[in-house]
């Protein structure tokens, strides 16, 4: 089906599949950005202009989704539309060119799709949480406990409409304090703070995707495929803004990680986001690759997702992908088991962090999915099955480090001279070595997908670091799989800054450079 969403910057559409558990399978995508609200506060009416190049970006949609196949095709439109006087004529030439009829949404039923999209792809069933989308026109926001809708609030306070108001080129800063403190009087008057303090923020919309581009350029995060669930702490937003509101319009065009297209009018939207933040007195806002568009879908669909519990969307989505590149479940799964058994003796004292055991359990998952492509180089076609992946629960740099981890579960270890990792900050990459280096140990104790080796004891001696495994009831020998071990634990010697000694359980140490490959 095809979702239409006609703001006031931008007209988007999204065709997809969605199955019965709400995951959304994207076969084709179409924006534009015809700015439908343009001078729409000083006359109050749309343009004739824009109102003929947002049909035409609309009809090309229709027909595209057409073309496709798409069963069902909704059209929503949003604060361009819904204050225009005249909203009907516009209305009526896109049913005349396309056929089909326009739903102009109310700021509360706008603010509810952006709640169902939001609740599909975040955590939201513990706690408060507040989701807001800042438009061309319009900022809304849907207030949840639990994942239980609270409030929905619809302010118009968009970024195109904020920028005619407020804003002039060359921006003074001034006009800037104008603009939030007109923002945050309104917030005062509607939105009691105590009730909401440092409840988790979800954004979606231009302003914030394009936010969270700007804050990865600046970390020198260049291999991330996808913005979402990037967290954005408030200080970084200020700093962000404040370096924007002091350059011209050419300097912004310039910006890694800001599009031309909104250069004009991200410091409007931004402003918005900091008075927002403030409000609530959050920490930071994790920002939504999906909105208005997701949200209609799952509605058209008849699909209300249940809130998901802490983790819950992050284990399920690295499921899922796991299960579609139809991996070994009984290797990986095994492997995983090891891999945490490892980390939990040896994490602390290589330096690693909670969050840490998390990204090592999906990236041990995953590590052989690559399979799905074909066996030679299986590990390099991990790394970007992960990389590409809709992954729920985890930042961009996250699934940065999760493909990495599997990228090296074999073959070459981590090196400055590899192009996709040599390109990470100098933290980015201490732990992705760490972790390899305890996935290469555990994916060598499985050497020969038996599950041979039910656990593994960790040892510190003055001169050694020595790993000893527990063969399984099954297990008739351990040879290949203390051979696997040992072969891969090289990186792990590296890491934990003393030599790793793989121990037979009668206490042999093993040396994989003496001797070949066991049969």
């Amino acid at each position: 089906m095809a979702a239409i969403d006609i703001g006031s910057n931008s007209v988007r559409q999204i065709v997809a599949d969605v199955a019965p558990d709400g995951a959304i399978r994207v076969v084709d995508e179409m924006r534009a950005s015809p700015r439908l609200g343009a001078g729409l506060t000083e006359g109050g009416a749309l343009a004739d202009e824009a109102m003929r190049a947002a049909v035409e970006k609309v009809a090309h949609m229709v027909t595209l989704a057409r073309q496709i196949g798409a069963s069902k095709i909704e059209a929503v439109a949003t604060s361009a539309v819904r204050d225009a006087t005249n909203a009907d004529v516009f209305l009526e030439l896109v049913r005349e060119q396309t056929g089909i009829n326009v739903r102009v949404l109310s700021g509360r039923e706008e603010a509810l799709l952006g709640f169902r999209s939001a609740l599909a792809h975040f955590d939201l069933a513990d706690g408060r949480a507040a989701v807001m989308d800042i438009g061309g026109g319009s900022l809304e926001l849907a207030l949840s406990v639990d994942g239980l809708l609270e409030r929905l609030e619809s302010f118009p306070f968009g970024a195109l409409r904020l920028t005619e108001q407020f804003l002039r080129e060359p921006i003074r800063r001034r006009d800037v304090r104008k603009l939030r403190k007109h923002v945050r009087e309104e917030l005062r008057g509607r939105l009691r703070a105590r009730d909401w303090r440092r409840a988790q923020l979800i954004a979606s919309g231009g302003t914030f995707t394009t936010l969270a581009s700007m804050s990865l350029a600046r970390q020198d995060i260049t291999t991330a495929q996808t913005v979402q669930g990037s967290r954005v702490a408030r200080s970084e937003l200020e700093h962000i803004l404040e370096a924007l509101q002091d350059m011209s319009l050419e300097e912004r065009r310039a910006v890694p990680g800001l599009s031309a297209a909104r250069a004009d009018i991200i410091v409007a939207g931004l402003a918005v986001a900091a008075e927002v933040i403030a409000r609530l007195d959050a920490p930071e806002l994790s920002v939504s690759a999906y909105g208005i568009r997701e949200g209609l879908l799952l509605e058209t669909a008849r699909i209300a997702p249940p809130a998901a519990g802490t983790g819950d969307a992050r284990e399920r989505s690295v499921q899922r992908l796991a299960t579609t590149c139809r991996f070994e479940e009984r290797h990986s799964q095994h492997v995983q088991t090891l891999a945490l058994q490892l980390f939990d003796a040896l994490g602390d004292r290589l330096g690693c962090t909670a969050r840490d055991r998390d990204l090592l359990s999906d990236a041990a998952l995953l590590h052989d999915i690559g399979y799905h492509i074909s066996y030679s180089k299986h590990n390099k076609h991990s790394y970007y099955l992960i990389l590409h992946a809709e992954l729920l629960g985890m930042t961009p740099a996250e699934q940065v480090i999760v493909a990495n981890v599997a990228r090296y579960h074999r073959g070459s270890p981590p090196k400055k001279k590899h192009r996709q990792f040599g390109v990470l900050d100098r933290d980015l990459r201490s732990r992705i070595k760490r972790l390899a280096a305890i996935l290469r140990v555990a994916d060598g104790f499985d050497r020969g997908h038996i599950s041979a080796v039910s656990r593994v004891k960790t040892r510190w001696t003055e001169r050694a670091l020595r790993v000893t495994p527990v063969a399984s009831a099954k297990a008739r020998s351990l040879r290949l799989e203390l051979w696997g071990a040992s072969r891969k634990s090289e990186l792990l010697a590296k890491v934990a800054g003393v030599p790793v000694e793989i121990v037979s359980p009668d206490g042999v140490v093993v040396d994989w450079r003496h001797g070949d490959e066991p049969d």
